[in-house]
């Protein structure tokens, strides 16, 4: 047996172990690296070639970029962006799932962890949901996809690692195209969510939402997320325990995939902030600085610039800088981390290349993208989307690039589409924030409805994304 194919084997058995066990599978992807880079270049060289593949400039982003994430929920900045998504719909019904999805795709797009997102925004969605009579089923999956459609900015936690893994490898890519697309195909699948499941309905109903409810903090439900001093997260309901002793083995799987990528916790406040002081403002101020250094081409490095900004908000608005350092996505930076650092090793005895020869042999390049994006989908509706991300494109695309018939930019953005859309699983982290947020005598139908939902989504979506992105060949 090939060096290359015990590689790829071992990958897929950090994935296997880390979804079926209570095992990080950042961690697990660091002892993968250390035990097979031992073996294969020794005792004295291999330490030095592991941590030659660890991704310093992907570290600094994700701790920057979450850093500033944090700030920005401890000085209420997240609630005033909520309670203005809202009064922004002028509190008309029909509007409230769309301001969500607007609110969780902004946060998102300036660096949230798309879980710790949704963990934030799913109370309040989920709460008026209750209120106002909209279908759960409904609010929770345009949080979902709105949290997704701002998640492959390039500020953002999925397009940091997608755009750094092309860069790093020397592949075309487009980040702005990658975010557009995803931001595109969320919303037409959010339009076809509102007909689906009730939202004809609220067209016609006049009722309007209370803006004095519109905050983080509007009447929901507690849900705790990724402990500062764990990284952890516990998504449960007082009074109820947690999700999994409703769903047993299913939603506990999901909680630990919380474990793995949720790190920001969820602060009680007395209210809904709607105003503006000068910590929330100076905070707006940093996250424009922050998104004109991404988008315009002035070469500063995303992460630097993020601490940067938040090193200024720490000092000239010291309040909301409190705790904001264990408010990191650490978690998320292990994860994706380790899974790099063994993805490097791999790249070092040139398992790609390996596999691209395989692959040309069968002569059917255009198959073998449809059958990578439907390997990340089913894997990523079970384990973990940043580790699916941080681990085909190195392998998938460049044994892909040798036929004239694939795109590179297609193939990224279908296999990142792919990837991320499923997070609507009840299996995934985001999926399982859903349902343990929907009332108790609501939540055995919303784990259905989402476990059907999610698994069309794992058969339709790989074969919708080749269908427009790979098979034309004109990315």
């Amino acid at each position: 047996m090939s060096e290359q194919l015990v590689s790829i084997l071992v990958l897929l058995a950090v994935f296997l172990i880390a979804t079926v066990l209570p095992v990080h599978m950042g961690a697990l992807a660091f002892v993968a690296a250390f035990v097979f880079g031992y073996f294969l270049f020794g005792s004295e060289e291999y330490a030095d070639l592991v941590f030659g593949f660890f991704p310093g400039s992907l570290f600094v982003i994700l701790v920057g970029v979450t850093y500033l994430f944090a700030i920005a929920k401890n000085n209420g900045t997240v609630d005033w962006l909520v309670h203005a998504a809202v009064k922004a719909s002028g509190g008309k019904l029909v509007a409230i799932p769309w301001a969500m999805f607007a609110v969780t795709g902004a946060l998102t797009a300036i660096g949230g962890v798309v879980p710790a997102v949704v963990a934030i925004i799913a109370p309040v969605g989920m709460s008026f949901a209750r209120r106002y009579g909209i279908n759960p089923l409904l609010m929770g999956l345009f949080i979902i996809n709105g949290a997704t459609a701002g998640g492959f900015s390039p500020l953002s936690i999925f397009g940091s690692i997608t755009n750094n893994v092309v860069a790093e490898n020397d592949l075309p890519g487009s980040p702005l195209f990658l975010w557009v697309a995803s931001i595109v195909a969320n919303v037409l699948l959010s339009v076809l969510v509102f007909f689906l499941f009730g939202g004809k309905k609220l067209l016609g109903n006049p009722q309007r939402v209370d803006l004095d409810e519109a905050g983080t903090d509007g009447g929901a439900r507690s849900v705790a997320v990724g402990s500062p001093s764990t990284g952890g997260a516990a998504v449960g309901t007082p009074g109820h325990g947690q999700p999994g002793h409703v769903h047993g083995g299913a939603e506990e799987r999901a909680e630990d995939k919380a474990v793995q990528t949720t790190a920001v916790a969820t602060a009680d406040r007395p209210g809904p902030v709607t105003t503006l002081d000068r910590d929330r403002t100076l905070t707006l101020v940093g996250l424009v600085v922050l998104v004109l250094g991404a988008l315009l081409p002035i070469g500063l490095d995303i992460g630097l610039l993020a601490i940067t900004v938040g090193v200024l908000l720490s000092i000239v608005a010291p309040r909301g800088a409190k705790g904001a350092v264990g408010q990191i996505a650490w978690p998320t930076v292990l994860l994706i981390c380790g899974i790099v650092t063994y993805v490097g090793l791999m790249q070092e005895i040139d398992t790609p290349g390996w596999l691209g020869d395989n692959v040309a042999q069968l002569g059917a390049p255009t198959i073998a993208a449809l059958l990578i994006c439907y390997i990340g989908a089913v894997v990523s509706a079970f384990a973990s989307t940043t580790g699916i991300l941080g681990a085909l494109i190195p392998l998938a695309v460049p044994f892909l690039l040798g036929s004239e018939s694939i795109g590179a930019i297609g193939l990224i953005t279908a296999l990142a589409l792919s990837s991320s859309i499923v997070d609507s699983s009840p299996f995934s982290t985001s999926g399982a924030l859903v349902v343990a947020n929907a009332q108790e005598n609501e939540r055995d139908s919303v784990f259905r409805s989402l476990t059907i939902w999610g698994f069309s989504m794992v058969a339709v979506i790989p074969l919708v994304t080749w269908l427009v992105l790979v098979v034309p060949g004109w990315l």
